[in-house]
């Protein structure tokens, strides 16, 4: 018979951590004035981390009245404390720490050559980063980006961030982000918002720098627009000016017109002024429309006529009178009925936008009504099915209206989007692929034939909420 005593003799070092008892090393960890020394036992750090092992054996490691002495700046007090019990008892409770915290118990373990604690650690704040994005997005933001051991969780909360941009731009701490850190989300091409947002939000950063003397522009001479251009300077090539619409451009970027070069802005006042005119200062990394990864700028012009039935492809030119809110993607959101609803029912007109995989072209639908997981179906006349064979030839298009009859939307909690009585869908009994019913009675058919396959291999689709713009 054997037993088992490994928890008293962790109770054993961890009260002899606690009563320092015959320590012979002497930790001091922290700068002024927050160092703060630690006392422990050479042999239990030498047998616990690789770390310290090379460091206790070196025969020129500094030494007084026989005890070693280490010392490290670089390593916050209160996380080395969290180590230490970690390396004399085996005892880590992760719960209740501050992001700061946790980022420093993982810094901490890489250079200690913890990798277990390392890895469990980046895996929590993995799995909860959202939360703490929520909840501190500036401080978040600045740790991961400023510190390099952190690549996977720097790219899942930049992500977050260029898909819900409201959880930093709508933060009160927004303003106290660093222009290098703003300067890189803006140039991501996955920033999920408006163009004339993000120049409202780039004015609101720029004041609360509080280098001006006046926040009413009306009352600035012109050492303030001095001030100001060089604030902003380096983020205005980042703006897509072209895609504001006039009212807003004449309302709200106007009133700051002077912090523009003189060529930007007639640039800007040809595109307005005259229609076929194509602008020579684009910006240098042109963000993704809308948030899409999968179409441009000229699919949604496409999309915004057929919405309003225009006859004519491309008629929309600079300005689309629709806004197009990116509220799912499958690759993104999880590719389930569930997900697809969580984010997209009730939220009144959408268009759905399919990729068939290993083609360039997108196939999809318009439902001018609302989602809802009501297993029930609506009449509309106002909805269509599109197919563009290929996504970089907008001749390639092609749209059909639904007749009005009572399939024309379908609503089950099982599907995703579903078109017409089995015309176009997704199922979910296999997620990657989409069905298209090109044959269905004369009787309950909604749309006319796209000629599309009957099934249809997808590699991602996205939903858009469809809001009219104001002129």
């Amino acid at each position: 018979m054997s037993y088992n005593f490994e928890s008293e003799i962790l109770g054993a070092l961890g009260h002899l951590l606690k009563t320092e008892m015959d320590y012979n090393v002497i930790i001091y960890i922290g700068k002024e004035p927050n160092i703060k020394e630690f006392h422990a036992h050479s042999i239990i750090l030498r047998c616990r981390s690789e770390y310290f092992n090379k460091m206790l054996s070196d025969g020129n490691i500094e030494k007084k009245e026989g005890k070693y002495l280490i010392n490290n700046p670089n390593v916050s007090p209160q996380a080395f404390k969290v180590i230490l019990k970690y390396l004399y008892t085996g005892k880590f409770n992760i719960n209740y720490k501050t992001m700061t915290e946790l980022m420093d118990i993982i810094i901490i373990s890489d250079e200690l050559m913890l990798k277990q604690l390392g890895h469990l650690t980046e895996d929590f704040i993995i799995e909860n980063y959202q939360q703490y994005l929520k909840n501190n997005p500036v401080e978040i933001l600045q740790i991961i980006h400023y510190c390099k051991p952190f690549p996977t969780l720097q790219k899942l909360c930049l992500n977050e961030i260029c898909s819900e941009p409201k959880i930093l731009f709508d933060s009160d701490k927004f303003i106290q982000l660093p222009a290098p850190l703003l300067e890189a989300i803006l140039k991501r091409d996955d920033l999920n918002l408006e163009e004339i947002e993000i120049w409202e939000n780039l004015i609101k950063w720029g004041l609360a720098q509080k280098q001006v003397r006046h926040q009413d522009v009306t009352k600035w001479d012109q050492d303030d627009i001095i001030v100001f251009k060089r604030i902003l300077y380096r983020f205005i090539p980042l703006i897509k000016f072209y895609e504001i619409s006039t009212r807003d451009y004449f309302n709200k970027v106007k009133p700051y017109e002077e912090i523009l070069p003189k060529a930007l802005r007639d640039d800007i006042l040809k595109t307005y002024m005259i229609p076929e005119y194509k602008p020579i200062y684009i910006s240098r990394h042109s963000k993704v429309i809308n948030g899409s990864i999968m179409i441009n700028r000229a699919h949604f012009a496409l999309f915004a006529n057929w919405i309003s039935r225009k006859k004519e492809i491309g008629e929309y030119g600079n300005y689309i009178p629709y806004k197009f809110n990116l509220l799912y993607r499958s690759s993104r959101n999880g590719n389930t009925a569930a997900a697809f609803h969580a984010k997209c029912d009730n939220k009144g007109a959408t268009i759905v936008v399919v990729k068939i995989k290993n083609s360039e072209q997108i196939v999809g639908g318009y439902n001018p009504l609302s989602w809802d997981s009501s297993n029930s179906n609506k009449s509309t006349k106002d909805s269509f099915l599109f197919s563009i064979s290929d996504k970089s030839n907008i001749q390639s298009a092609n749209a059909v209206y639904s007749n009005g009859n009572q399939y024309s939307i379908g609503n089950y909690r099982y599907c995703g989007p579903f078109f017409g009585y089995d015309e176009l869908y997704v199922n979910y009994s296999n997620p990657s692929i989409w069905y298209y019913n090109s044959s269905p009675s004369v009787h309950t058919y909604s749309y006319s034939t796209l000629g599309l396959q009957y099934s249809m291999e997808v590699s991602d689709y996205e939903v858009f909420q469809v809001l009219k713009n104001e002129i």
